[in-house]
């Protein structure tokens, strides 16, 4: 049997790759509210991270849905996802945070970029600035709202699995959380990478920021991965068959030892340990270590998706 292929898969990688850009952006817009309520306040359009965070959010949530789209059996049937919802329907419900995550989410990026914005079109479109105006007498229900629904849009990315029956691995409660966190830390990464691209500096207040947040984020995606197993060995059953398939020592249990446990969460955690303790980061730490946090989570999302599927209660 293959592990990429095998008789109990129904959904296989390009659900993965559209569950890993849904955290990405969800992450993404996260940190971007944090960074500039917390580190930057008015001048955070002027952040190159702020302002990869706001390119990365877009971009991938659009990607993951054009790959959502592409891979349904009826791509040119998708807009009856978007008319028709039902509230007892994981995917319809998720379908529907996406929608309203993005509204917010480009309401937000409006208000954070008003003054360059505002500033081009004073002569241009004079309408606009009304229109930042009306935003802005909102922006802390904006920002709240935008908060919330990323906070919920990365957890849905782990509910959306448990939408396939009869598969105890996804059933697990702790998955919402586990891909939470790793959907948090992978947009926390892509604000990085794209911010020292983007010339942002190393050393910058920003990325000290994120990654005094990133630490105890992989120690909870760690204590995260490891109550999630325990709690399928301690069901019993099926479902401690599941771990034990998951973590063997085939293809699958190399995956989760070396990439994910490995590259993906052992090497950020001692790459940011040893940050806080030079007086000066380089662009390769940073970059480096945001490169093994996403690589972490695409594996990590490959891995629940194709392992879970492995075995039938």
């Amino acid at each position: 049997m293959s592990a990429l292929h095998f008789d109990t898969l129904v959904w296989h990688w390009p659900i993965a790759i559209y569950l890993f850009l849904a955290g990405v952006s969800a992450g993404a817009m996260f940190f971007a509210v944090l960074l500039k309520h917390f580190v930057l306040k008015q001048n955070a359009y002027q952040s190159g991270f702020v302002r990869a965070a706001c390119i990365v959010a877009p971009v991938a949530v659009m990607a993951g849905l054009g790959i959502l789209v592409a891979d349904l059996t009826k791509p040119l049937d998708f807009w009856k996802i978007l008319v028709f919802y039902n509230p007892k329907s994981v995917m319809s419900m998720g379908v529907l945070i996406l929608l309203i995550y993005q509204v917010f989410m480009f309401m937000w990026i409006g208000l954070i970029f008003r003054k360059p914005v505002d500033a081009w079109c004073e002569s241009r479109f004079p309408i606009v600035l009304k229109l930042t105006a009306l935003l802005a007498r909102f922006e802390a229900t904006i920002t709240g709202l935008l908060v919330i629904l990323s906070l919920a849009l990365g957890a849905y990315t782990g509910f959306l699995l448990s939408a396939l029956p009869g598969y105890p691995m996804l059933k697990n409660p702790v998955l919402p959380l586990l891909f939470l966190a790793s959907g948090l830390s992978s947009g926390a990464a892509s604000s990085l990478l794209g911010g020292v691209l983007m010339n942002g500096k190393p050393n910058d207040k920003e990325v000290h920021f994120i990654h005094k947040v990133e630490i105890p984020l992989i120690l909870v995606e760690i204590v995260l991965l490891f109550t999630f197993f325990v709690g399928l060995l301690l069901t019993g059953g099926q479902s401690k068959i599941a771990a034990f398939n998951a973590l063997g020592y085939g293809f699958w249990g190399w995956i989760f030892w070396v990439g994910i446990i490995g590259l993906g969460l052992s090497g950020p955690l001692a790459m940011n340990l040893f940050m806080t303790t030079t007086s000066k980061r380089k662009w390769a730490y940073v970059a480096g270590t945001a490169c093994l946090s996403l690589i972490g989570v695409l594996l990590l999302r490959n891995f629940i998706l194709y392992t879970g599927q492995m075995t039938i209660a």
